[in-house]
Formats: structure tokens, C-alpha cells, sequence
């Protein structure tokens, strides 16, 4: 099954010339203004794997719970910490929210896929400072324009240390898939190739929300819900991954509220409805079962996982999160 939701996109080539002039000159010390103390002990995050729910709203996930969201409410909730006031601070469209979870910068692009992000992503950042191979990085994404995400404009960057990509039905440029079969695939690369980095979106609340399909944007909550229950089960029961992965699970962006025209079938703006996120985090090295009602945003994953992985992240305008650290 493969469909498009082409309604509602935004597309907004406006971008600045300061992000390259910026480059990645923060280095070392960018990272350790925002970096907590090094723990006592090691810790034991080695893999990382980041799951974007696309654009379900805040009153219809976390806001009503468990309604749609029974696994990740009741059975991961208590497992992980929670961030009740987890917001998209910066541009409220898909590809500016992914661009913010993998580069840790806030910038406006085009939301398609005929612009690339000024800055390299973590995922290059981590290759280039292991030697990992491209097999050991990747971005799994419903949605084809995606692809984005493995590559960037920085000259110094550009094409090089890519992730590997799988994306859409078959690439770039063959419409989005169903999530279904991102969970599939991602098991399948997971299985084969082992990554110690992945990213995965998973798009239906979006793609039917913008077909103004409201029962079905409604079922594909309840659906991701579930495949993020299958996938945290794999996770757990493979000797990959078992007891040292980390696993971030938010949003890119939510949708208008109510009173905005359009609802629900639109997103964008800097209403409540289209800032206000999640994010649930389940790890070997975070607290278990803490709500944190701190004000974050979607720049504190990236930074966050750039810490847990021992990785200097200059370029990142976010934060550490930690209070939901363990204290070693």
C-alpha cells in the first residue's frame, strides 16, 4: 500500500547565509556549555535509534491518555521518563522538525525535498568520528522526501559520511509508504546491519490529517502506537540491542488547534497545537518512570544523543536533558 498527501505543504527556500558562515566553529566548547558533569561511571548507551511520530496532535495523544496511545501511555510510560512540556520551538513542518531532531539547528527549508540542511547531521558527525561504515547509520522514513536528511549543503560536508537511506516505497521520489512497512523495514535493517544510529519516521497521522481523512488520521495514532510497541519489544529481546539502547520516541510537529481555519488538517504556524510535542525516552542510563515538566525542544535530542554517544556537538543550539539522568 503506498499513498501521497501532497495538501498543506509548505514550501520556503528563504534560507541564511549565516548557518554556513557559522559552520562548526563551537567545537569542543559548545558541547560542554550545555553538557552535565561526565558521569562517575560509563554509560551505557552504545546504540541510539530516534522514532518520529508525524504530526498527531498533543489533544489527541498524550493530552487524552491512554485513549489512542494504550502502549506508550500504560506499559512504556513507567518504563522511561516522559517530558510533558516538550515543544517544536522552531519551524512547525516536517522536514524543519526532522532537520531539527538530526542537526540540532533550527532553520526554515523547503518542505519537500529540493533542499538539503546547511549542517551536517549527527549521523556524519558520528561516522567521520568512529570510522563507522555507512551501514552502521540510517534514516528509515515513511515518507520518500526524507532523504534530506543524509546529506547537507555545508561544503565541507556535502556528500560525505552519509547514513545510509531507506526511504519511501522505493526512494526518493516514489511516494510514501505505509507505516507498516517502515516497521518492517526497520526490523529487517536492524536484524541484517545491526546500526548503531537510526532514525525513524513514521508519517500516516500526518498523511491523513493533510487528506482531511479524520478517522484515519485517528487510526494511524493508534496504529504507530502499536508499532512502537513492536519495535521497543524487538529492541529488548535482540542481543544487539538488549540493555544498551536508547530510545527516543517524539514528533516533528503537531497540527493547528481547533479555532485556527483548516484544524486539524493543517499545521505551521507557532499555535499551541502545532508546538506542542512529546517525547518519551527509554535508556540504560535514564531514570525510570519520572515525568519532567521542564520546558524542551525537539534541539535537546540531538544534543542529548550526541552526549550519551561521547560525541562533540558544537553546532547544536539545544540543551543535555539532564534530569532524566541517572546520577552514576
Amino acid at each position: 500500500m503506498a499513498f501521497l498527501a501532497t495538501s498543506g505543504q509548505w514550501s520556503c527556500r528563504a534560507t541564511s547565509s549565516r548557518w554556513l558562515r557559522r559552520g562548526l566553529g563551537l567545537g569542543l566548547l559548545g558541547l560542554m556549555a550545555f553538557a552535565p558533569p561526565p558521569a562517575k561511571k560509563p554509560l551505557r548507551t552504545k546504540n541510539i535509534i530516534i522514532v518520529v511520530i508525524d504530526g498527531p496532535r498533543y489533544s489527541e495523544t498524550w493530552g487524552t491518555v491512554p485513549g489512542l496511545i494504550p502502549n506508550m501511555a500504560t506499559t512504556l510510560r513507567p518504563r522511561g521518563v516522559f517530558f510533558s512540556n516538550f515543544y517544536n520551538k522552531g519551524f512547525t513542518y516536517t522536514n524543519s522538525g526532522h532537520v531539527a531532531l538530526t542537526t540540532g539547528i533550527s532553520q526554515p527549508i523547503d518542505n519537500f525535498d529540493q533542499e538539503l540542511p546547511q549542517l551536517p547531521s549527527f549521523f556524519q558527525l558520528w561516522r567521520k568520528a568512529t570510522g563507522a561504515p555507512a551501514t552502521a547509520a540510517w534514516v528509515i522514513s515513511s515518507k520518500d522526501k526524507l532523504h534530506i536528511l543524509a546529506n547537507t549543503l555545508h561544503p565541507e560536508w556535502k556528500d560525505q559520511y552519509q547514513p545510509s537511506v531507506d526511504c519511501g516505497v522505493s526512494g526518493p521520489g516514489t511516494g510514501y509508504r505505509a507505516d507498516s512497512l517502515t516497521l518492517e523495514a526497520a526490523k529487517r535493517i536492524l536484524t541484517q546491519h545491526k546500526p548503531r544510529l537510526v532514525l525513524i519516521n513514521f508519517m500516516e497521522p500526518d498523511g491523513f490529517a493533510h487528506a482531511a481523512n479524520y478517522p484515519f488520521y485517528l487510526r494511524g495514532i493508534a496504529r504507530d502506537d502499536r508499532y512502537v510497541m513492536q519495535l521497543y519489544n524487538f529492541l529488548r529481546t535482540n542481543s544487539a540491542y538488549k540493555n544498551n539502547t536508547t530510545l527516543f520516541i517524539t514528533n516533528d510537529h503537531g497540527r493547528h488547534l481547533d479555532s485556527i481555519d483548516g484544524g486539524y488538517i493543517d499545521h505551521g504556524d507557532g499555535c499551541d497545537g502545532c508546538r506542542h510535542v512529546s517525547l518519551l525516552a527509554l535508556g540504560p542510563d535514564f531514570k525510570i518512570g519520572r515525568t519532567v515538566a521542564d520546558t524542551c525542544t525537539l534541539l535537546d535530542v540531538p544534543s542529548t544523543a550526541a552526549y550519551l554517544l561521547g560525541l562533540p556537538f558544537g553546532q547544536g543550539q539545544g540543551k543535555v536533558l539532564e534530569p532524566m539522568l541517572k546520577r552514576r
